[in-house]
């Protein structure tokens, strides 16, 4: 993990995101912490990733999203030699969906 964002501060912010309980006070809180166009860019991103790692091309992946090739190639290399973050989450949101 790069040790350059931890901080108290940002400590402080991760506590905030998971003391939310709701998809609406997800909204709320966002929409107070983020700009849109902050907000756009993340789920944009996040959508990137969910396309990648179903390996679409980066050809297809621009032209449903919008997103440049660099902001694609930046999340592919998150997706590749990053935490693992997105592969964590991919996973949970699979094992919730498959339990519904």
């Amino acid at each position: 993990m790069n040790n350059k964002i931890h901080t108290p501060a940002v400590d402080e912010l991760f506590d905030a995101f998971l003391s939310l309980k709701t998809k609406e006070e997800c909204y709320a809180f966002f929409e107070d912490l983020c700009t849109v166009n902050e907000l756009l860019s993340l789920s944009q991103r996040f959508e990137v990733a969910k396309m990648l790692r179903d390996h679409e091309t980066y050809l297809e992946i621009a032209n449903k999203t919008g997103a440049s090739t660099a902001t694609i190639s930046r999340v592919g290399r998150s997706l590749n030699y990053g935490n693992d973050g997105y592969e964590m989450v991919f996973s949970r949101l699979e094992e919730k969906n498959s339990q519904v």
